[in-house]
């Protein structure tokens, strides 16, 4: 059973081509699979399959070995992976769970992701929470670089208000020309070295008192990303675009 590895920005991925339907994976297998020590390693297994009306649909499983959200770096590199396939040239239209996207590759290989409108965002008490195709709270720090990431994200993840699911969490230091952004991810239950996302909500959330067209640079512990969109008041935020790289890493053989 042939398996390929991507990364976008550090957040690496399993891909597996499913579109005659002929893989089923189990939790207990994904999660042998992600292992860093024992299996392949990585943040989460992604099955490229069929879809009508749709060039293919993109189903994504957290480390855990559980069916999660929306993931955003995912979500590039499958698109990286459709047009490795043949499936498509430069323009994807495909479905995730939560809903469908639209993508662009550039001639130097960038994937431009549009992700889902964000109708609300709500101010907590010390952070912002908003739902950019995954639920994310969004923490401003002095120094991202000094920060807890996995226990100070642990524990906002398991805040009461926010179970039985969880939320993902992100520390962001503002900077003259960009943000800088770190995640603690639900799912993987550890910080990520990317997290799209994210990002993409920690952009949103910068411009929460602004109206007018955004274009903000981020910058992850994995790589640089790039956040365009439109906000239209201070609860939505529309035309929502994620810039970056989608890598192939290598490609190998399960038994």
């Amino acid at each position: 059973m042939a398996f390929y590895k991507y990364q976008g920005t550090g957040n690496d991925f399993i891909l597996f081509d499913n579109r005659d339907g002929s893989i089923s994976l189990t939790g207990v297998e994904i999660k042998e699979m992600c292992d860093r020590h024992f299996g392949i390693g990585a943040d989460g297994v992604m099955l490229l399959e069929r879809a009508e009306g749709y060039d293919f649909k993109m189903a994504y499983y957290n480390s855990d070995g559980k069916e999660s959200t929306m993931c955003g770096n995912g979500g590039r590199c499958m698109v990286a992976f459709a047009k490795k396939l043949g499936i498509i040239n430069d323009i994807a239209d495909f479905i995730a769970i939560d809903g469908p996207h639209k993508a662009t590759i550039s001639e130097d290989g960038m994937v431009s992701l549009q992700m889902k409108n964000v109708g609300r965002i709500d101010t907590a008490a010390d952070g912002i929470v908003l739902n950019t195709g995954s639920p994310h709270f969004v923490v401003w720090v002095p120094d991202v670089n000094a920060v807890d990431v996995f226990t100070e994200g642990r524990a906002i993840r398991n805040r009461a208000a926010y179970q039985p699911d969880g939320i993902n969490v992100n520390f962001v230091q503002v900077m003259p020309d960009r943000l800088l952004v770190r995640t603690y991810e639900r799912g993987v239950e550890d910080e990520t070295l990317s997290c799209g996302t994210g990002v993409t909500a920690a952009a949103i959330a910068a411009a929460t008192n602004k109206v007018g067209d955004f274009a903000t640079g981020i910058q992850t512990p994995g790589g640089n990303l790039r956040v365009s969109f439109t906000k239209a008041d201070a609860g939505t935020a529309e035309q929502v675009i994620l810039t970056g790289a989608a890598t192939f890493v290598f490609k190998g053989e399960l038994p």
